[in-house]
């Protein structure tokens, strides 16, 4: 067997800010990548400064500081040659950057040339786009340099690296994660991996930001539009292969070429199959992204413990499961609150859920409490008929509770009401909006129900009642969601189509929906922004979620 060249593509999980913890990650990931006698590890777009630093872009210091952060690195990074994200700053720019690091010093520096500025990118407020491909050289491998964006639309750097001579695209990535995104990224690679007869080493970010999540699942993608390797799922990774070192390097330019390092070592043992983790299915990759998500937003803020109120219904019976899959049983406390509509069979699916995980319950009735607004508001209310005033009293009571355990207890509140609600305004604003995080702000209505079941398949979690029963708020007697909104069934695809796709209500129309219905639905999504700007951050999981995707304006009178 010929020389061959190892390479590594560490997927680590980075705080926004954090630059001496990702110092130490990073040189905790350099010592294992080298312990495997890799010769080539990447790692993530902005690791040092964690992704999306946002404006700590706009403090000449934090520039600053993580400059010296990568210049430390870099006297430690010896026999392995390491690729890694930074913010450079030169000649009045600020520039969203890659180092190449070999022999205890920066061999080169390629700078982003495609800024995304879509969705939840906003990389042109910060960076100044770059101007040159390089290409790199070690041992007789020339490698080409890329961040994220640059390699998503045909041609670009990739295609000129290429055009140099370069046998192999490493793709450093930021790349937040939704529903499907990696079949989507899968296509990419492929496109870019055969146009340009290249193999690509796209090495993903891993973990919660926020809103964000980032799922890693770094891959090696061949030239024939094979997926050579693949890394875990919502985990920390080092993926490595072993790629054989050509005859000869076969430059065709050598203008922006820049040599790394003469040789590497052969005669290597350890990987030899390269290791290619099978992806996940739909409903486990969205419950893995939120658990990831949970958990990191819980621990990089400071909390250890959260607390839900669980109401019985299916909402909050999975955002205490997820809580307690990402914390610890023993780091959630559910609160069941019972008014004088609450059912019985309420009562008893909080029970058995918190059973079944082994979660701590409080019981804290409302009714008293209900009582004495009612008698306050009296005469304010004097000859009005009771209707959602009095049902959203319930809410907010609720709501003051959860906070007055989380001020006493320095317990996270987090909020219960999925994407659906959201969207139209079904949920008490300052009552079961009120907390830190919102967990399923993203996830329609029809998805919890199908996460709910796929986490049930792992072992008993969720009451069979509380997936059965008709869902219904219990803040009047019989109340029904259908009471209020379309089934879900049908309002889910109205609003994927209106909030997501920014179909109009002709567009929407024609596909099969009732005229009465959909104008229904548009005017109460519409005039729930501004409930919407006052919610808690949530997990993003969907291409278009609500707060970084969807800015839509509160004083708004366009009627499309």
């Amino acid at each position: 067997m010929g020389k061959i060249a190892r390479i590594g593509l560490a997927q680590i999980n980075c705080t926004v800010g954090d630059l001496n913890g990702n110092c130490r990650k990073i040189l905790d990931y350099v010592e294992k990548a080298r312990d495997q006698e890799v010769d080539l590890v990447l790692f993530p777009e902005l690791t040092i400064t964690g992704y999306p630093p946002e404006d700590l872009l706009l403090k000449p210091k934090f520039i600053q500081d993580n400059i010296a952060v990568l210049k430390e690195i870099a006297k430690s990074v010896t026999e392995t040659v390491a690729v890694i994200g930074f913010v450079d700053r030169k000649r009045g720019g600020v520039y969203n950057s890659a180092a190449v690091i070999s022999e205890g010093a920066i061999k080169g520096i390629y700078c982003k040339m495609r800024l995304p500025n879509y969705a939840v990118f906003d990389e042109k407020r910060y960076f100044t786009p770059g101007k040159n491909p390089l290409v790199f050289l070690l041992d007789r491998l020339a490698f080409g340099v890329t961040i994220c964006e640059d390699i998503w639309l045909p041609g670009g750097p990739a295609a000129a690296q290429a055009k140099y001579g370069a046998r192999l695209i490493c793709n450093i990535n930021a790349s937040p994660y939704h529903a499907g995104k990696m079949r989507l990224r899968e296509e990419i690679m492929r496109r870019q991996a055969m146009d340009n007869g290249v193999v690509i080493a796209y090495t993903n970010l891993v973990g919660g930001q926020d809103e964000l999540v980032f799922d890693g699942q770094s891959m090696v993608m061949g030239p024939d539009g094979t997926i050579l390797a693949r890394a875990q799922a919502f985990k920390e990774d080092l993926l490595v292969f072993d790629l054989p070192l050509p005859a000869e390097a076969g430059l065709r330019s050598t203008k922006k070429l820049i040599t790394v390092k003469d040789a590497i070592h052969g005669n290597k043992g350890g990987p030899g199959s390269p290791r290619l983790v099978p992806p996940l299915r739909a409903a486990e990759e969205v419950y893995e992204a939120l658990v990831l998500g949970l958990r990191d937003y819980v621990h990089k803020n400071g909390f250890k413990k959260v607390v839900v109120g669980l109401s019985g219904g299916v909402d909050s019976a999975l955002v205490a499961v997820l809580a307690a899959d990402a914390l610890g049983k023993e780091n959630v406390v559910c609160v069941f609150m019972p008014s004088r509509y609450s059912s019985e069979t309420s009562r008893t699916d909080a029970r058995a859920l918190t059973e079944n995980v082994d979660v701590r319950l409080i019981e804290i009735p409302i009714e008293k409490v209900y009582e004495a607004y009612l008698d306050t508001l009296a005469s304010a209310f004097s000859g009005l008929e009771p209707e959602i005033t009095e049902e959203n009293l319930q809410a907010r009571i609720r709501g003051n509770i959860l906070m007055a355990l989380s001020n006493k207890f320095g317990w996270l509140v987090l909020t219960t009401g999925n994407k659906s609600e959201m969207s139209v305004g079904y949920a008490t604003l300052y009552g079961d909006m009120a907390g830190g995080f919102a967990v399923i702000k993203d996830v329609p209505k029809t998805l919890v129900y199908r996460i709910c079941r796929y986490r049930n398949s792992l072992g008993k979690a969720i009451p069979e009642s509380t997936l059965t029963r008709a869902p219904s708020a219990e803040l009047k007697p019989d109340q029904k969601d259908t009471d209020t909104l379309p089934p879900y069934e049908v309002l889910d695809p109205i609003l994927k189509a209106y909030v997501e796709e920014d179909k109009d209500l002709a567009k929407i129309v024609a596909a099969g929906y009732e005229d009465e219905v959909v104008r229904r639905v548009i005017r109460m999504v519409d005039l729930s922004e501004y409930k919407r700007r006052q919610s808690p951050p949530g997990i993003r999981i969907t291409p278009k979620a609500f707060g970084k995707d969807r800015r839509m304006p509160i004083t708004n009178r366009y009627k499309g």
